[in-house]
């Protein structure tokens, strides 16, 4: 809409206002030298007396200082428009001035009858009290005012410049709006340092009118008694009258302007127009208003005073101060209606935006189980507190508040449990039920219904509760149902790693770092290595259940082999490598580390297989489909034989074949640790179980 108005307007362009423009700025210069008639001369100064007006009138209702930028120019342009005129009436004056008080024009003649009333000793001393004003009062505070807020604006330049970057680097603003800022922070710094330069104009224009008049009155009455045969009185009275009016007819735009340049530069930081920013700060304070009244009561009842201005003003001020409260209360509840009716709408487009969110991390309940675990929240509520504790402790970070939710949409006894809206899981517990793990030693001697363990795919029984005991005194261990949801939870949230590490959850990793890692982070990103790759390393490492709880370590591995790798998937093979000491910490059994090799013959095929590029790195991994099913079912049966044992195993293979073997294994065994030799530590303790060959 804009646009279009704005397409819709003239070209100024098209009409010569350039030229015109610039043949106003000649004219001007040509008044300086070249003989003006008398009614140009009064065209000209009423010009500069409504270009003076316009002036003020601008300065009064714009916004801030800079929406009169060009406040300089234009002051330069009104004083060199009333110096030429000066000029010009000058020479009628020194000229024509045997002729009377017509000879400088109309307007000259007019202030001179009409200011002076006639005596040109009054008109002295009022144009002496305008020069006094213009110069001494308004034009110097004016000055100082425009010095010190241009010293002080181009001190402030590098404190706001760094925190338009600040603003920038943490995303609150976009590059437009910093470059919008920038900007203005130019103009600003412009527009101060040229008013400083500009105010000097004013006071230069005070005393070059100053000495022009007193030019005017004593060459005048040289000149009238010389060439014109006047007596001296009347020399004095002829040419004083009109070097005195032409002095004030030049001095009002002056003043006027000096005013508009001191409303101007005395605005500072105050926005909205001068009326609003002054009445509404003079009249914000209902008792001031009211003292002020009593004050002019007082007044009124002095002896010697006279009593009817100080009671009309006193009685304006009271009636001012007892209605301003209920004006002021009046336009606070209007306020205060706006902000709600702002607020419903903003509540209802709130409504709206919260069904377009998604819990992270939900557990859904079936109808009959959550009557059922009703009286059991708290506990619930506790024990995932304690699960959340625990990941943090163990892995690094906090996942996710875990929302619990009823859903009539699942199995009465079921439920699900949910990751970004997904369903990832779910499960059937039976209430009033038991449920009992079936080890190598057997199942126990009960009735119940063989099922698999949801969390790690056991074998198992429901058993009544009845039997509880029975199951205990044969050695087994039952499992409530509450045990059995919340273990499946656990194992849900360990085996999605991943998807629980936002990237809002690395930032606050990062930013809890010591301030030597920070300036290390500072170093890495993203010169060396972006944000999102970053957070795409730690998923990998999170991936394979490896903890980033020692963020500093990562850190440095990833400053190492960063210069030289841009794959993530390589950068997370060294930071592996780096963290060898923690890893197999975390997957030893009571200190040891069982460990089974790949055997010669699969490390043969596993290196037969991997594809070089020319710098010798592996690109990738070309292997016969029968080859990898048969490498899959040896592996699984000898995997599956320390397992079904309880045996913790970690498989010891070839760095480079690493991540293929993982790949082949992950969806059999998706919790099997697979190392490369390299990421055993030297100080641990290894037991070997044996080969797959």
């Amino acid at each position: 809409m804009a646009d279009t108005l704005v397409a819709s307007l003239p070209n100024p362009r098209r009409f010569g206002a350039d030229a015109f423009f610039a043949g106003g700025i000649v004219a001007m210069l040509t008044i300086l030298f070249l003989p003006i008639p008398p009614f140009l001369i009064d065209l000209g100064l009423a010009f500069s007396i409504a270009l003076s007006a316009l002036i003020l009138m601008v300065a009064l209702w714009i916004q801030r200082p800079l929406d009169f930028s060009a406040f300089p120019t234009v002051l330069l342009i009104a004083t060199i428009l009333r110096l030429a005129l000066n000029v010009a009436t000058t020479r009628l004056i020194l000229s024509r001035g045997g002729e009377g008080e017509q000879a400088a024009g109309h307007v000259v003649a007019g202030f001179s009858k009409f200011v002076m009333g006639g005596d040109f000793v009054i008109g002295l001393i009022i144009f002496a009290i305008l020069v006094t004003v213009n110069f001494v009062v308004i034009t110097k505070g004016a000055t100082r005012i425009a010095e010190v807020g241009a010293r002080f604006t181009l001190d402030a330049i590098p404190g706001k410049q760094m925190a338009i970057d600040a603003d920038l680097s943490a995303g609150l603003i976009d590059d437009k709006e910093a470059q919008r800022r920038r900007r203005e922070l130019e103009e600003e710094s412009s527009f101060f340092g040229a008013m400083d330069g500009a105010s000097k104009f004013v006071r230069g224009d005070a005393i070059a009118g100053l000495i022009i008049t007193a030019i005017n009155i004593f060459g005048g009455i040289i000149i009238g008694v010389t060439h014109h045969g006047l007596t001296l009185s009347r020399a004095a009275d002829v040419y004083t009258k009109l070097s005195v009016g032409d002095g004030l007819v030049t001095q009002m735009p002056a003043l006027i302007v000096s005013l508009s340049a001191g409303l101007l530069v005395s605005k500072g930081g105050t926005r909205g127009s001068a009326e609003q920013a002054v009445l509404r700060q003079l009249g914000g304070y209902p008792r001031a208003v009211s003292a002020a009244s009593l004050m002019m009561f007082v007044l009124a009842l002095m002896p010697g005073l006279p009593m009817a201005p100080f009671v009309l003003l006193g009685g304006v001020m009271a009636f001012v101060g007892y209605s301003l409260p209920r004006r002021q209360a009046a336009a606070q509840q209007k306020e205060a209606a706006r902000k709600s009716e702002e607020r419903a709408q903003s509540d209802a487009k709130e409504s709206v935006k919260e069904s377009l969110k998604t819990a992270e991390i939900e557990l859904s309940l079936g109808s009959h189980l959550s009557v059922h675990l009703l009286g059991s929240r708290n506990e619930l509520a506790h024990r995932v507190s304690k699960i959340r504790k625990k990941f943090a402790k163990q892995y690094g970070f906090v996942v996710p508040e875990i929302k619990l939710s009823d859903s009539l949409s699942i199995d009465p006894k079921g439920y699900q449990i949910r990751i970004h809206d997904t369903r990832v899981a779910h499960g059937e517990l039976r209430i009033g039920e038991v449920m009992v793990l079936v080890d190598k030693d057997g199942k126990p001697d009960v009735p119940g219904d063989e099922v698999i363990e949801p969390a790690f795919g056991m074998k198992a029984l429901w058993v009544t509760e009845a039997f509880t005991d029975e199951v205990r005194r044969q050695g087994c261990k039952p499992v409530d149902n509450l045990s059995v949801l919340l273990t499946h939870l656990s194992e849900v949230l360990r085996a999605n790693l991943p998807q629980l590490l936002s990237y809002k959850d690395m930032r606050g990793l990062l930013d809890r770092l010591e301030p030597e890692y920070k300036r290390l982070v500072d170093d890495l990103c993203p010169s060396q290595i972006s944000y999102s790759g970053l957070l795409a390393i730690l998923k990998i490492l999170l991936g394979e259940r490896v903890s980033i709880r020692n963020l500093h370590l990562i850190l440095e591995a990833i400053a190492e082999i960063a210069p030289h790798v841009r794959r993530s998937e390589q950068v997370a093979e060294h930071v592996r490598m780096r963290l060898a000491q923690q890893i197999c910490g975390d997957l030893s059994d009571n200190g040891v580390l069982n460990v089974l090799r790949l055997g010669n013959r699969w490390d043969l095929a596993f290196h037969q297989n991997l594809k070089r590029d020319g710098k010798g790195d592996v690109v990738e991994f070309d292997a016969d489909p029968r080859l990898i099913e048969q490498f899959a079912t040896e592996a699984s049966a000898a995997i599956r034989k320390f397992t079904e044992d309880g045996t913790s195993v970690v498989l010891a293979v070839t760095p480079e074949a690493r991540p293929y073997v993982r790949m082949i294994l992950e969806r059999v065994f998706p919790t099997l640790p697979i190392l490369s030799h390299v990421e055993v530590a030297r100080s641990a303790e290894i037991r070997a179980l044996g080969a797959i060959s």
